[in-house]
């Protein structure tokens, strides 16, 4: 759903009033009525775009979890579910990545305000709730279905916040999107399609297997001591 120019000339106008007062005065201090008087609208305009003073600080969730959302409905049955996550996390990080010097404030705001803090963690638990969603109902037919997904959305979601937490830490230097791309690579090698695990490490490949056969009631002694001898002539 598009937003018309007006409309995100309006809410873009309250969003930059109110990051202002926050920086000047702080975020509890500033009140609704303070950020509507520095942009030059009425009260109601306000509620019109944000239900609450802590929604005006994530402007852009809604709109990403939208887009997310969407783009995981639009997914074919031959699309690869660990893929098509990924991709709809990079979503995200793009949204980030758009405005540095915004969500740069933005991090550093919800450090200091503990209400922000509890909200963004809502906020994430969306996303992850969303993407599990979608997984679970691609691993429907799956014995291990719910948990594989919960727990694919999970790490798909830490890999995320791990690159995400790092780069607004540095004040937004580099290439986030090319970190979390490597970051979901490590997702997905680990949880690849096929469910099986990550590949067995190479020390590991040319062990032997030594197969017993001994009667039930043979002492574990004596099994003991044949494994040894038979691991003695290999």
């Amino acid at each position: 759903m598009s937003t018309s120019p007006a409309k995100s000339s309006m809410r873009d106008a309250l969003v930059a009033a109110a990051f202002q007062l926050f920086l000047e005065h702080g975020y509890e201090q500033t009140t609704v009525d303070d950020i509507v008087k520095t942009a030059g609208v009425g009260r109601r305009s306000f509620f019109r775009y944000f239900p609450s003073k802590e929604d005006v600080v994530f402007p852009d969730h809604e709109q990403a979890l939208a887009e997310m959302t969407a783009f995981l409905a639009a997914s074919a049955d031959t699309d690869d579910p660990l893929v098509r996550v990924c991709d709809a996390t990079r979503l995200v990080m793009r949204m980030y990545a758009e405005n540095p010097t915004f969500s740069v404030q933005r991090y550093r705001l919800t450090r200091e305000v503990t209400g922000l803090r509890t909200y963004e963690l809502s906020v994430v638990w969306r996303y992850e709730k969303t993407l599990g969603d979608y997984l679970r109902t691609r691993f429907a037919d799956r014995r291990d279905g719910t948990l594989r997904a919960n727990v694919v959305a999970a790490a798909v979601v830490a890999a995320h916040n791990h690159v995400l937490r790092s780069w607004l830490r540095s004040g937004g230097e580099g290439d986030p999107l090319a970190e979390v791309d490597r970051a979901l690579e490590f997702v997905r090698d680990t949880w690849n399609p096929d469910g099986a695990g990550a590949e067995a490490p190479a020390d590991r490949e040319d062990e032997d297997v030594v197969v017993v056969i001994t009667r039930r009631n043979t002492p574990m002694w004596r099994v003991v001591r044949e494994v040894e001898s038979t691991l003695g002539e290999a």
